[in-house]
């Protein structure tokens, strides 16, 4: 039997922040050559016959799972409860080749993968990973980064034993996320399984809406266990599972998946010490349009997340890193150091109002700018934007990440931002992968918006924003009104061209 990919295709989907969906969108099919891409708020489904290592490298994806089943939402019958428990019981019974499928196309993907691993003498560990770098370790980071993956979601309903739920403010029914387990083990081990009785899984359960309001997730997830038990002879096993059952009902559709992956895409190990979110960082980088030999630089940058993210991708370019905090620079030294890359990206200790720089000196500026929580701005961001475009080249690309208090001090009013709200409840809704709406970001002076996207930070949201700086105007600064500036995106030079990445997914 083979082991490879099925040249058919398999059909997958990845969680990630609300926001990020069109980054999603546009890496699956230029990175897998992924075919029949649509999404929906937080996930975005497709198919593509990519192997386990070329699925790894993702990377503005959250968590990767095999699509078992993807449905109607079922009933919700809070009189009537066996009805619901009918219907949940169907997820599995009906169409039991589907389940069996999954279970063969995992087993394949992880047999491939410790083939692989069995022919090829080199290590597969990331740059910059110790050996004793446990996977506690990494789930441990993962926790410490800012919350962006559907907030709080992902409650691990677990099967024959209750747990407390915490609720979260804003989001009836919706509770917390417990530590995704081992899933599968090692990958040699966990391939093949050839009795049923002896494969131990365990159900992860979240349910939103209508659903939500009648049942717990402990309600739903021991129902669907104990139909897969009958059904397949499964064993539960709550602790160290060999497969894990992620299921999510909501009042647009019910979603059955398989974890491909131990821990999350978004985890990751080459970064020590987490700051900006890893997918966030990676999508700023992407819309950047980092050219071989570009002069790229983040005059605030923290703990290096943005710059370790672009030079790994795009390894042909000058990087440098301004910070006024010596903490700071440390962190993003040790940062560097661990993930092997001092010798590509430079730290400066200097303030982003008095850069020591040449006016028009960089191709690229990227930055997380501080929204005022945790470090403060020493001065006005309209003061800060004044130097970056004074440092830039014309022609030359901006990509700022703003809160929504910056983006009202740079129009000068507030009212016009129209923010997508409180996206920790914002509701699903199917969208297909070419539409949906661009957001004008701010103008100011010679920096022209040129794409902005919202992006939920956990309980708050943000405005990702593309600027190019244009020739001067008779020095006069742009209108501080919001333009409606839509444009596309070009893939870097230095990687895989990238097509036109999709609007913003919020419904219009």
């Amino acid at each position: 039997m083979a082991t490879g990919p099925d040249p058919a295709g398999t059909r997958f989907f990845c969680t990630t922040g609300r926001g990020l969906e069109p980054f999603v969108l546009r890496e699956v099919r230029a990175r897998l050559g992924a075919k029949q891409v649509e999404y929906v708020s937080g996930k975005v489904f497709f198919t593509t016959s990519s192997d386990l290592n070329t699925l790894k490298r993702l990377k503005s994806a959250e968590r990767l799972f095999l699509l078992v089943k993807r449905q109607h939402p079922l009933p919700a019958y809070p009189r009537h409860k066996e009805k619901t428990f009918r219907e949940l019981q169907r997820l599995v019974h009906d169409a039991p080749e589907l389940w069996l499928e999954a279970l063969s196309t995992w087993e394949r993907l992880l047999a491939h993968e410790a083939k692989e691993r069995t022919l090829s003498p080199r290590t597969t560990a990331p740059q910059g990973k110790r050996a004793g770098d446990s996977e506690a370790l990494i789930a441990k980071k993962l926790r410490t980064e800012h919350t962006l993956e559907e907030p709080k979601s992902l409650q691990s309903g677990q099967l024959g034993k209750e747990r407390e739920e915490e609720a979260v403010p804003g989001h009836r029914g919706l509770v917390s996320q417990d530590p995704l387990p081992g899933i599968q083990g090692e990958a040699a081990t966990a391939a093949g399984t050839k009795d049923p009785g002896s494969l131990t899984f365990r159900v992860s359960c979240r349910c939103s809406g209508a659903i939500a309001k009648a049942f717990t997730t402990q309600e739903v997830s021991r129902l669907v266990g104990v139909a897969l038990m009958k059904q397949f002879g499964w064993r539960a096993d709550l602790r160290r599972p060999r497969l894990e059952v992620f299921l999510h009902l909501s009042d647009v559709y019910s979603v059955v998946g398989i974890p491909v992956l131990r821990v999350p895409l978004a985890s990751r190990a080459y970064i020590q010490t987490a700051g900006l979110r890893s997918t966030v960082a990676w999508a700023m980088a992407s819309l950047a349009e980092i050219q071989a030999g570009a002069f790229v630089l983040d005059p605030m940058c923290g703990l290096g997340t943005i710059l370790l993210e672009a030079a790994r991708e795009w390894p042909n370019a000058c990087y440098v890193g301004a910070d006024i905090s010596d903490a700071q620079l440390v962190g993003a030294g040790d940062n560097l150091t661990a993930a092997g890359f001092w010798d590509r990206v430079e730290l400066l200790k200097a303030s982003v109002t008095e850069l020591p720089l040449l006016s028009e000196s960089v191709d690229v500026i990227i930055s997380d700018v501080p929204f005022g929580k945790k470090f403060k701005l020493g001065k006005d961001i309209r003061s800060i934007l004044g130097e970056m475009e004074r440092v830039l080249r014309v022609g030359g690309t901006l990509v700022l990440l703003l809160s929504e208090a910056h983006c009202q001090q740079l129009v000068g009013r507030k009212g016009d931002l129209n923010p997508p709200g409180d996206t920790s409840h914002e509701e699903e809704t199917v969208v297909p992968g070419d539409m949906g709406r661009t957001d004008a970001a701010p103008p100011w002076g010679s920096l022209m918006p040129k794409e902005a996207h919202w992006v939920s930070l956990g309980r708050t949201v943000a405005l990702l924003c593309k600027y190019r700086k244009s020739l001067p105007s008779g020095g006069t600064p742009a209108s501080t009104s919001l333009l409606a500036a839509e444009g596309g995106i070009e893939g870097p030079h230095t990687h895989t061209s990238l097509p036109e990445t999709p609007a913003d997914p919020r419904p219009g």
